[in-house]
């Protein structure tokens, strides 16, 4: 199984598809020259036999209107004519033929040239007693086939042989045949040159890509540079060969941070975790308030440690939603997810919604949204008023009154793991708003975090999938940013 295995990438290598198109644009070119060449000569051939026969035909005819309109005799029709312009002489203008004079009882009076044969049929038109009596047969003469016609003079005065040879029409038909050889062969050879000549320019571009993906493939690399050239579908295979490399490489960086990113973040918990455990060997000799605080200290380790982990998966998985879009009434999902955070944090929200409906994954847009408003509580954990959220068209954005964001921290709010300085004592992730941030683009939005007017912030996304358009395809959406 191996060895026909490794035996089958040289029979393909063999066998290119510049090769294949050669081979096929030959063949196709043979097999119509060929049917065409054989089409041609047997026409040809058709009609220079009818032809020959036609005019054969005409002058026995002619012959039997002579000998039918006036009496004529075998002298009549010797080839000693000095003035050519008896009635013998009329049958041999239209073609070149050789004639025989047969007496009454089949005797040669003026043999042809060359002499031929006389046979019973021959004698007995020459003792016939009605003129134009016609007899015809085919015979050979000297090793060449002729067709002779031997008609009747009449009243048993003899009659005339006229003979046609066959070998000057199988000559020309021989000599044609042989032209429509050569030719085709000609035809064939240089439709295999121009068919090589065609695949080489049409399998250029492509072996230029297949040794691309070969040095990607071998090298792993994503950096190679590919072939754009053309707007045909070779064109287009190497801009979208060219894309998919560079969405591979993207693809590649990104994981590559986001390992790192995770690990980092992971550290810390972790690092705390192994402390405490270190700790717990000893717990006998810790005072009663020592322990309290280190087992407290271990649940909110274990449990941001958790949070991290399903914010993690979540925003992997979100990457590839399997959810079907649906109808769904923003006014709605925002008072549901208003209902939620009210319950779990315990401030006051206040929704300010318009009727608009989207086509939206219901689950995803209502995690986007509860992570606004549980962001914003968290942020404006000392505050009084209420978190405002506003539904205005195809957008949703979260209002509060808490200490705001440093203008340089804002263009970096939706970053993976990013958290300002003055968020790091508090709990949480940052991935929250990045979970926004791959929620509105997998919905072909936008997000967005500015300052409140009167202090605080304001943050938000844009859906772009009204009522009666379609959604992105998931494979297909930017990632969240770093």
């Amino acid at each position: 199984m191996t060895t026909a295995r490794a035996r089958l990438p040289r029979l393909r290598s063999r066998r290119s598809l510049r090769t294949v198109f050669a081979l096929s644009f030959a063949a196709i070119a043979a097999l119509v020259t060929i049917l065409v060449g054989f089409l041609s000569y047997d026409a040809a051939a058709r009609l220079v036999r009818v032809d020959q026969n036609r005019i054969f035909d005409g002058v026995v005819d002619d012959l039997v209107r002579q000998v039918e309109q006036q009496p004529l005799g075998p002298r009549d029709y010797y080839s000693s004519d000095p003035d050519h312009d008896g009635p013998r002489d009329e049958l041999t203008r239209r073609m070149r033929t050789n004639v025989q004079i047969l007496g009454p009882t089949g005797h040669i009076e003026d043999a042809g040239n060359p002499e031929l044969p006389v046979r019973d049929e021959d004698r007995r038109a020459s003792a016939h007693d009605r003129a134009g009596h016609r007899e015809y047969y085919e015979t050979a003469v000297a090793g060449d086939r002729y067709r002779i016609g031997t008609v009747s003079l009449g009243g048993g005065r003899g009659a005339v042989q006229i003979a046609q040879q066959f070998s000057d029409t199988d000559d020309l038909l021989a000599d044609l045949q042989q032209r429509t050889v050569v030719l085709t062969g000609a035809v064939i050879a240089g439709a295999g040159l121009v068919g090589w000549w065609l695949a080489r320019r049409i399998t250029r571009r492509l072996v230029r890509l297949t040794g691309v993906a070969e040095d990607v493939a071998a090298s792993r690399r994503l950096d190679l540079e590919v072939p754009v050239a053309g707007r045909d579908e070779v064109g287009r295979l190497g801009r979208a060969l060219d894309d998919m490399l560079g969405r591979l490489a993207d693809s590649e960086e990104l994981q590559r941070r986001l390992v790192q990113d995770a690990g980092h973040e992971l550290r810390t918990p972790l690092t705390s975790l192994r402390t405490n455990a270190a700790l717990l060997r000893r717990i006998d000799d810790l005072p009663e308030e020592a322990r309290a605080e280190l087992i407290t200290d271990m649940e909110n380790e274990t449990r941001e440690l958790t949070d991290l982990v399903n914010e993690l998966v979540s925003l992997a998985a979100g990457q590839h939603d399997t959810e079907e879009p649906v109808e769904v009434s923003l006014s709605e999902a925002v008072e549901k997810a208003a209902a939620l955070a009210r319950r779990r944090t315990g401030r006051d929200i206040t929704v300010h919604a318009d009727d608009t409906t989207v086509l939206a994954r219901p689950a995803a847009l209502h995690r986007a949204i509860s992570n606004l408003l549980e962001n914003a509580a968290k942020f404006d954990f000392e505050g009084t008023e209420p978190i405002e959220i506003v539904v205005a068209g195809p957008r949703v954005e979260v209002q509060d009154r808490g200490p705001g964001i440093a203008d340089a921290d804002l263009p970096r709010v939706f970053d993976r793991f990013y958290r300002a300085d003055t968020a790091r004592s508090l709990p949480g992730s940052g991935l929250g708003l990045a979970i926004v941030h791959a929620v509105a683009t997998s919905h072909g939005g936008t997000t967005y975090a500015h300052h409140r007017p009167g202090g605080g912030t304001t943050i938000g996304f844009t859906l772009a999938t009204p009522t009666g358009q379609s959604l992105p395809a998931q494979d297909n959406l930017p990632p969240a940013n770093m």
